[in-house]
């Protein structure tokens, strides 16, 4: 199915927001940092295996640097940060709910592991990204919402929405890839999701969000490098 890594993935920032409310604040600031560096390390571990597949590669090579210069000339980081702090100080006076369900939309929703996810989703009915990005985002839900509130809870449905809409694209497109295609996606996309693990460990400060459309360049660059 499809949608089952979107909807594992909503599920579970609800029941994280649950746990949150409940219990959240038993939960000192080294559990919680140890439990997102432990959630880092799986996400690496997923990602490894996406390593394997490439049949050239000239082709993630160049992916990564056109995309990257892309995404950098369109600064796309920058203006989904803009939008982020925008919609804070919009809603920064309607209540904790509202606030909650703006910044868990934020985070959650808005990022390149989600991208990701969705994408092998679509493209490989494989879900163990999302499922990490799932255990991710139920410890960030349960920090959010021991200040934030139930209003943490309401993004899991803007996350399954946003991942379940890239999935299903990209599932009607994937007959149309082949499998040279979707293995060099899948590798890009798995270096990717490296640094992203690398960035929540605090090794780096990657802005990946700008590389991102990198996922893209390997449908165009197979046609020419096979």
């Amino acid at each position: 199915m499809i949608l089952w890594g979107s909807l594992v993935n909503g599920g579970a920032i609800m029941a994280g927001t649950l746990v949150g409310i409940l219990a959240g604040k038993l939960l000192n600031e080294r559990i919680k940092d140890t439990l997102i560096a432990v959630m880092a390390l799986i996400t690496i571990g997923i990602a490894i295996p996406g390593l394997i597949d490439s049949q050239n590669a000239l082709v993630p090579i160049v992916s990564l640097v056109s995309g990257s210069v892309l995404g950098e000339v369109l600064n796309i980081d920058g203006k989904v940060t803009a939008l982020g702090d925008s919609l804070q100080h919009r809603f920064q006076n309607h209540g904790s709910v509202t606030e909650g369900f703006v910044t868990g939309s934020l985070v959650f929703a808005v990022g390149a592991m989600a991208i990701m996810g969705a994408l092998d989703s679509g493209l490989r009915n494989n879900h163990s990204v999302l499922y990490a990005k799932s255990l991710i985002d139920a410890v960030y839900s349960v920090v959010f919402a021991s200040t934030m509130g139930i209003g943490v809870a309401f993004s899991g449905l803007t996350v399954f929405l946003v991942e379940g809409l890239l999935a299903v694209l990209a599932s009607l497109v994937a007959p149309l890839l082949s499998s040279y295609v979707i293995a060099e996606i899948t590798y890009v996309g798995s270096l990717l999701i490296i640094a992203i693990s690398l960035n929540m460990l605090g090794v780096t400060k990657l802005r990946i969000l700008n590389m991102a459309p990198a996922v893209l360049f390997p449908i165009l660059l197979c046609q020419f490098m096979k």
